[in-house]
């Protein structure tokens, strides 16, 4: 093997990449800064040019990233994420070991078959949403998900972009190409262990974190306020029923809210009951009352009080609809009028459930309650219409209104435009970007996501960060600077036994990971360590496969597309990483060689 020397480029590279280790490790600036600081100086230092350093924001990863971003957004949006989440969650309750067991489970699972960044970032919004439920830091939960979706790529010979390399760099040897499971037994391994890693020694490795705020919270602090309001209850009218009742009589008599109803046979829900609607024999409906009036109503009339949401479970989730509390405006024209003359319920679409006036508090009789300036109405209805609500100047928030919009209604339609990317991707082989964006762009298109809301699921600083690190990849490879120190390395290592050369092996492509693309590390070491493992007798396929497998070991910076997509979300910083990942790359190594050792016969 020809003798590689040093050189000023390598000795200026391995200094910039020193440089962005350690002020990763310091954060005197944030991440995102420092990858801009590599794509000025790296041009000013001539070892790369004015137009390769910029490459990056442009490149096919970041541009994949961007629209994947989107695309998750869009499902999420829909509820799409969540028809798959919630049965995880009802199985995890609020403990976060058996949350961080299922949905690790269920990510490393869909990252096994496809792009792992893809997997991530589809799953964040619901990662978010399910901090909020369960009252558990977002801290706590990201990085083991982000983890296992890195390690989810190791299960297949699809699963990352490495592995997919794998045959075409051993063909030119004259090897024996690796077939869709021949990494399966060690991945799986990888996988479990990771998982475990975070189940037994999360709560000491991990960072802790405020959980975020959400509407839970607001819906408790107006409880609080409105102390008789009551809950949200779900009923079913008996088959028979003597008499017919209205929503008014229901209030009027029990002192309790219908806000919801579904007749059988039919798929369309009556979210903003009006006073005369009736309920009939066989209604699903939604009732807001204290619980013993309910129970009190239930009896008397023999309905089946239901003890979770089953038939409005989407549709009276926090995430649709919720309550808030308005203000009527000094100069609003509701102003001595009441709430029947303006068919306040008919206009808004929203229910009213009590109206509080100078330390007192009616739920009963709303409609015929004069309004005056400064009077308080608590409603309830879907986030969307209060949207809609806010921008009218008669009536003002004293709820904060940050609730995300749920469209159901175009979940078909955000399904299509995934279905639409993936076939661009699996059958026309078109270039992994632009099939992706594709699919963003019909989101946009089809309006499941305005161009505003597109922007804004886009977490910059993830980009910016990953488009300053392609640079920095491309000028270690450029100056020579990846093959010296490879060379330099397995130069040392004389006439080794084959399971400590694969072991070295896996060291080198773990290390070359945190500073190289995966792929470029891959593509670089790979013909050096068949040729090494052919000179010192060891099989050739097994040192291309620790490669492969080993260039996934990227947890101990956030140089990782996946780790750098939740850094941002995850409030984490370098030495978060520094401290759970170091026990991560360990287990991985080990777990690798081991597998090698007993399972693969080296």
């Amino acid at each position: 093997m020809e003798e590689l020397k040093m050189t000023g480029d390598i000795a200026l590279v391995l200094c910039m990449i020193g440089l962005a280790v350690f002020l990763f490790i310091v954060e005197w600036v944030r991440v995102d800064v420092v990858a801009i600081l590599m794509m000025i100086l790296l041009p000013l230092l001539h070892l790369v040019t004015p137009t390769e350093a910029f490459s990056g924001l442009s490149s096919n990863a970041v541009v994949s990233i961007i629209a994947v971003i989107i695309i998750g957004a869009g499902l999420d949006r829909t509820g799409l994420i969540n028809r798959l989440v919630n049965p995880v969650m009802r199985l995890g309750g609020k403990s976060s070991s058996r949350i961080i067991l299922l949905i690790s489970s269920t990510v490393a699972g869909i990252s096994s078959f496809m792009q792992n960044i893809g997997a991530a970032a589809l799953f964040l919004p619901a990662l978010q949403r399910i901090s909020k439920k369960a009252n558990i830091p977002l801290s706590r939960i990201l990085m083991p998900v982000g983890f296992s979706a890195i390690l989810g790529g190791t299960v297949t010979l699809v699963g990352s972009s490495p592995l997919i390399l794998l045959n075409d760099l051993i063909k030119p040897f004259g090897l024996t190409p690796f077939g869709l499971f021949s990494v399966t037994p060690v991945g799986l391994a990888l996988v479990a262990s990771g998982i475990l890693y975070f189940v037994l020694l999360g709560k000491f490795v991990l960072p802790g974190g405020k959980v975020p705020t959400g509407q839970e919270e607001q819906g408790s602090g107006l409880a609080g306020a409105y102390h008789q309001l009551g809950e949200t209850f779900e009923l079913k009218a008996p088959e028979v029923m003597e008499e017919t009742l209205t929503m008014q009589q229901v209030r009027d008599l029990y002192l309790v809210h219908l806000v919801a109803i579904k007749k059988p046979g039919t798929k369309a829900f009556l979210l903003v009951p009006e006073r005369q609607t009736t309920i009939e024999a066989g209604d699903d409906v939604i009732f807001i009352g204290p619980e013993k009036n309910v129970q009190r109503f239930a009896k008397h009339y023999g309905f089946t009080l239901k003890k979770n949401l089953e038939v409005f479970r989407q549709e009276m989730s926090a995430e649709v609809a919720g309550i808030v509390e308005v203000v009527v405006a000094p100069r609003s024209h509701l102003v001595g009028k009441t709430l029947s003359q303006v068919f306040f319920r008919k206009m808004y679409q929203v229910n009213c459930l009590a109206v509080y006036r100078r330390g007192q508090t009616f739920y009963a009789g709303l409609s015929d309650i004069q309004l005056s300036a400064g009077d308080a109405i608590l409603l309830q209805g879907p986030w969307e219409r209060f949207q809609i609500l806010k921008e009218n100047r008669d009536l003002l928030f004293t709820t904060p209104m940050d609730a995300t919009i749920m469209k159901p209604q175009k979940a078909v339609l955000a399904g299509l435009w995934l279905v639409v990317a993936l076939c661009m991707i699996l059958v026309f082989k078109i270039q992994l970007s632009v099939c992706l964006m594709t699919g963003a762009l019909g989101m946009i298109l089809s309006r499941v996501l305005s161009i505003d809301e597109a922007y804004e699921s886009v977490d910059w600083r993830t980009i910016f960060l990953l488009a300053g690190l392609i640079p920095l990849g491309l000028a270690t490879m450029k100056s020579g600077t990846a093959a010296y120190v490879a060379s330099m390395t397995l130069s040392l290592l004389g006439d080794p036994s084959p399971i400590l050369l694969l072991t070295v092996i896996a060291v080198i492509s773990t290390a070359f990971t945190l500073v190289v693309s995966n792929v470029g590390a891959t593509v670089l070491l790979v013909p050096l360590v068949v040729n090494m493992a052919l000179q010192a007798g060891a099989d050739p396929r097994m040192a291309a496969m620790v490669v492969g497998l080993a260039t996934s070991n990227s947890f101990l910076l956030p140089t990782h597309q996946v780790n750098a997509l939740y850094m941002g979300p995850g409030h984490y910083r370098s030495v978060d990483f520094i401290k759970a990942g170091a026990g991560m790359t360990l287990i991985f190594i080990v777990v690798l060689v081991a597998f090698l050792y007993f399972v693969y016969g080296v």
